[in-house]
């Protein structure tokens, strides 16, 4: 990869810090894309784009989200919340206009961050996003693998709850479809890089990100006015396709790809594609 990745730690006004990662720092030539992880990860961008990146001209940019990595704790986050954290980010590094990309929850926070900051935001590609809780329209567990299930459900009872929950030992069992366990064992094998060192500072980041995604978001994913993509895949039970189809009927400027064949990982193998589609739509825009 020709991609090496600068770190460094932003004081926000609160005294929070976000752990920041950025490929190309100071490159103004390229676009730039902030990425959104998914639960539980760090914010370190996707090695497996850097070369199609490369090849589009994209600037990486990303950050833990609270409670994960080097970024502080923030009990009671939101979808707006975070979507203003890297509207911090942007503004120290001297971004104007920008696109997002993210998977899982991650997608869900790149859909906060448009809904957020409105026409600063190009266009959003979301893969595997996680839709609103409690709205019309959805039977939000329908679906479901079981251990998603019962640990959402936790959250949804309070962060108290969901911190006993995790704190039990309870295990969790994703459920990876074949489709899934196969894309691990190509260069998207990174995921297992991003997950145990994204809980060394605590179990809060999952615990909050579990928490904002039966919280309200503190915005209205509907008022979007960037181009969305979403990626998804029928055979995902982790986030199930409902909410894909729920996202898309109920996002003017969304465009859903739903794939057949794919699971809740498995889907990453489109993310190449996506790419150009949001250069070319964050270039018209």
């Amino acid at each position: 990869m020709s991609d090496v990745v600068e770190e460094t730690d932003l004081r926000l006004p609160d005294g929070r810090t976000l752990h920041v990662y950025d490929t190309h720092p100071g490159d103004d030539a390229r676009m730039p894309v902030f990425w959104h992880h998914g639960t539980p990860n760090l914010g370190s961008p996707p090695e497996p784009l850097f070369e199609v990146g490369d090849w589009l001209g994209l600037r990486w940019i990303g950050f833990d989200r609270p409670g994960y990595g080097g970024s502080t704790v923030a009990p009671g986050r939101t979808m707006t919340s975070v979507a203003r954290d890297l509207e911090f980010v942007a503004d120290s590094l001297g971004i104007g206009d920008l696109t997002v990309v993210g998977h899982s929850g991650g997608g869900s926070y790149a859909l906060g961050t448009a809904a957020t900051l409105g026409d600063r935001v190009r266009a959003v590609v979301a893969l595997a996003a996680i839709a609103p809780y409690a709205v019309d329209g959805l039977d939000w567990f329908d679906g479901m693998i079981p251990s998603g299930v019962a640990t959402l459900r936790a959250a949804a009872a309070g962060r108290e709850v969901k911190t006993e929950y995790e704190a039990s030992g309870v295990e969790y069992d994703p459920e990876f479809t074949p489709a899934d366990v196969a894309l691990f064992s190509t260069s998207w094998g990174w995921l297992g890089t991003v997950v145990g060192p994204a809980l060394d500072a605590g179990p809060y980041g999952q615990i909050d990100d579990d928490v904002s995604y039966v919280l309200p978001w503190g915005c209205d994913p509907a008022g979007i006015t960037a181009p969305v993509m979403l990626l998804h895949g029928a055979q995902d039970r982790i986030i199930p396709p409902g909410h894909a189809e729920w996202l898309a009927a109920n996002l003017g400027t969304a465009k859903l790809a739903l794939h057949p064949d794919e699971g809740h990982i498995s889907i990453l193998r489109h993310a190449e594609d996506s790419l150009v589609w949001l250069r070319d739509r964050a270039g018209r825009a």
